[in-house]
């Protein structure tokens, strides 16, 4: 890809696209990088949602992408939209020169996400995929543990998402709950956890899968189980769901290996609640202030991840999950879902 030339200076200009509970994270986190980036527009075809956050930003509003891309002077979008609309407004901005950033999932599909990045290669723009909870200082030191070797090797890897979800939060939007649009609660509600399937394991050799709709009126799942084999030989699962009762229970990662044993825990991976190594080592010292409150699943990574994206497109840095890397928690969640519908293991690569 040859990429377009750096943007030194100015303040980089961005757009947010969609108006919902996730766009306020991204202009919190715009605001604390005053200086470096500033928001252009705001974007979204629900008036009184569109009303609000202008009324929030002072900055204009459009009520379409087409509108937006026409009239505002723009370098990047960040579209947190229903994640069915994001294959197609994503290039929908590339054809118009200007990068992308989305949030999760990247698309509900797998051809689209392949459609994506192709298209952003073409057109010489940026594409990032938001997976903000890889900045949580938790994570951050069971990677840097990983990477050193420190486990020995990983035989055994576990991941919880036991959140609480009611009839209401799905009949809040018409597109929640479809498989079109949202996705079930491994695509949505989990897919910052399957990231870590990848990122901190390493490749998926196979998974089977079985989903479920136990209990909510919707299209797609809200209870799942998949089970995973690593190309490493490291056996584990991910079990998801969203009826935890009376509220979100936990988010967790516990990693189990010949000379370690981790748990992440906490609601979403907020805390370290074991930590255990044969060998002694100075980051154990930070395990002590690594955890922290939240009263939020999001958790605060989105400033750090902002940070990255600022620094790439100022030249500065590579993007530390860009297009192809959002690929791999999508390629394990439509390898899960075509397990669970055809009942049968599949394997990954999905695509040569």
């Amino acid at each position: 890809m040859k990429a377009k030339n750096p943007i030194q200076d100015r303040p980089i200009r961005i757009a947010v696209v969609g108006c919902g509970r996730i766009a306020a994270n991204h202009i919190a986190a715009i605001a604390k990088h005053a200086g470096r980036i500033e928001l252009a527009a705001v974007c979204d075809n629900n008036p009184k949602a569109l009303e609000a956050a202008v009324a929030k930003t002072g900055v204009k509003g459009y009520s379409g992408l087409s509108e937006l891309l026409a009239a505002a002077s723009t370098d990047v979008v960040a579209l947190c939209t229903p994640s069915g609309l994001h294959s197609g407004q994503a290039v929908q901005c590339a054809q118009a020169g200007v990068h992308v950033m989305t949030e999760k999932p990247m698309a509900t599909r797998w051809a689209d996400g392949i459609a994506m990045v192709d298209e952003c290669d073409r057109a010489g723009v940026r594409l990032f995929v938001v997976k903000q909870n890889r900045r949580n200082a938790t994570l951050q030191l069971v990677k840097k543990a990983i990477d050193r070797g420190r486990f020995g090797r990983i035989y055994m890897a576990t991941i919880n998402v036991f959140w609480a979800r009611p009839q209401s939060y799905y009949d809040s939007a018409k597109w929640r709950g479809t498989w079109e649009f949202d996705g079930g609660a491994l695509m949505n509600q989990a897919s910052h956890y399957v990231d870590l399937i990848d990122w901190l394991i390493g490749p998926v050799e196979s998974v089977q899968a079985y989903v479920g709709t136990l209990a909510r009126n919707i299209q797609v799942e809200d209870t799942a189980t998949v089970g995973i084999r690593w190309r490493s030989g490291a056996l584990g699962s991910i079990n998801v769901t969203m009826l935890a009762y009376p509220r979100n229970l936990e988010g967790s990662i516990t990693i189990l290996g010949e000379r370690g044993t981790v748990k992440v825990g906490g609601v979403a991976v907020n805390q370290i609640e074991h930590w255990e190594f044969a060998d002694s080592d100075p980051d154990d010292e930070q395990v002590k202030t690594a955890s922290y409150e939240t009263t939020s699943v999001y958790g605060f990574g989105h400033p750090l991840y902002y940070d990255n994206v600022i620094r790439t497109l100022r030249g500065e840095a590579e993007p530390e999950t860009d297009g192809r890397e959002g690929l791999r928690s999508l390629e394990v969640l439509i390898a899960s879902y075509l397990s669970a519908r055809d009942q049968r293991r599949v394997a990954l690569p999905l695509q040569y």
